[in-house]
Order: structure tokens, then C-alpha cells, then sequence
């Protein structure tokens, strides 16, 4: 009995000090990591401070410090993605509360389908109720303004200038370097609400009580 007290002890003791090891090893591993998070993170902050779309009260934010994941050419490439989605998000949520306000075309869409039909439809629904030939004519006209956008003679990834819109296409080159500055932030700052609106009105829309703030609101 005596043996085994001692050898219980012993153990004890030993898986003490085996766990404390373990826990001084976790705690050196996450402090050699984290300076070089954090300076990764500082350098990020650093390279977006001067572009556009910077602005307080937030200012530079990249907690998980894409910016510095590629080259220069993967940042510009991060930048023009967000800026065509923040467009397409604005159309898109501007378009869902026109629709909902009870305001469409007149007449017919198609020979059997007309546009208060689809006014009265959820979104996806609306959509698949729209003609094949009417899908591809819109999805032609994106695939337009996108080989539009990416067809320039210096592409954004190389120091050209980034998608500018389409349809209709606006020149903005006699407007003053710091007006033009304040529009770009202004159009990314939009379009990332517009984003999180969008992705809000779908998720209200498909799933009862998933935005509280939209639940009972007739137009979802």
C-alpha cells in the first residue's frame, strides 16, 4: 500500500509538472507569434492610410491584414473587387426598395410573364420567373461591362486606373483632385453598407425572423 501511495504521488506530480510545461510552451508559441501578427498588422494599416474609402471615425481597418497578403497588384485587385460589388450592391438594394415600395415597369416583360408579377415575387422567385432569353440578355450586358472594365491599356493591377462605370460611362477628369477623393470614399462607404443591406433584405426574405429589425415589414 505504501509502494503504491508513493507511486500515485509520484504520478501526480509528474503530470503537474508535464502539464505546466505544456502550458509555458502554448503561452512561448502565442508570444512568438504575435509580434509578427501585429507588425504584419501595422503594415497593413499603413498601406491602406492613403487610399480612398480611409475615413474617420474608423479610419485604416484590416484586422486580419489582407492588405500585405500579395503584391501591390493583389491589393489594387482586392480594391477594384470591392468596388464592383459595392456598385452591384447599391443597384441592388436601391432596386429591392423601389420594388417594394410598389413601384415597377409597366406592361409585359414577356409575352406571359409582366413586371407587377415579378414586383409581387421574392427575389430568387422573380428572378427564376424571368424568360431564359431575358437571363441572357442580362448576363450578356454584365459580361460586357466587365471585358469593358478589364480591357483598359493599363489594367488597375498595373497602375492603371480602376473600373470607372459602364453604363452610362461619366467623366470625372475636370472635377478637383480632393472633390473626386471625397466622392471615391463616399461611393466605397455606401457600397459597404449597401453590401451588409442587400445581404440583410436575402436573409429576411428566405428566413423568417433571421433580421429582427425587418421582421413583420411587409416588403420582406
Amino acid at each position: 500500500n505504501k509502494t503504491t501511495k508513493v507511486h500515485c504521488k509520484y504520478s501526480r506530480q509528474h503530470s503537474i509538472k508535464m502539464k505546466s510545461a505544456l502550458f509555458l510552451a502554448l503561452i512561448g508559441s502565442a508570444a512568438a507569434f504575435a509580434p509578427a501578427q501585429q507588425a504584419r498588422t501595422n503594415v497593413a494599416l499603413n498601406v491602406l492610410a492613403g487610399m480612398p474609402g480611409v475615413t474617420a471615425p474608423i479610419g485604416p481597418y484590416d484586422p486580419l491584414g489582407l492588405a500585405t497578403l500579395g503584391s501591390e497588384s493583389t491589393l489594387s485587385w482586392f480594391r477594384a473587387a470591392e468596388l464592383k460589388h459595392s456598385r452591384v450592391a447599391m443597384l441592388a438594394t436601391t432596386g429591392y426598395l423601389v420594388q417594394a415600395a410598389g413601384i415597377h415597369f409597366p406592361g409585359m416583360l414577356s409575352s406571359d410573364v409582366s413586371f407587377e408579377s415579378l414586383s409581387a415575387m421574392k427575389p430568387l422567385d422573380a428572378w427564376a420567373a424571368v424568360p431564359e432569353a431575358g437571363k441572357a440578355q442580362i448576363l450578356g450586358t454584365i459580361l460586357i461591362a466587365e471585358l469593358i472594365t478589364e480591357s483598359k491599356p493599363t489594367h488597375y493591377t498595373k497602375g492603371g486606373p480602376m473600373p470607372g462605370m459602364v453604363f452610362p460611362q461619366i467623366d470625372f477628369s475636370g472635377v478637383a483632385p480632393a472633390t473626386l477623393a471625397k466622392k471615391q470614399a463616399s461611393e466605397l462607404n455606401n457600397g459597404r453598407l449597401a453590401m451588409i443591406a442587400i445581404m440583410s433584405f436575402f436573409s429576411a426574405v428566405s428566413i423568417e425572423g433571421s433580421v429582427p429589425a425587418l421582421t413583420n415589414n411587409p416588403a420582406f
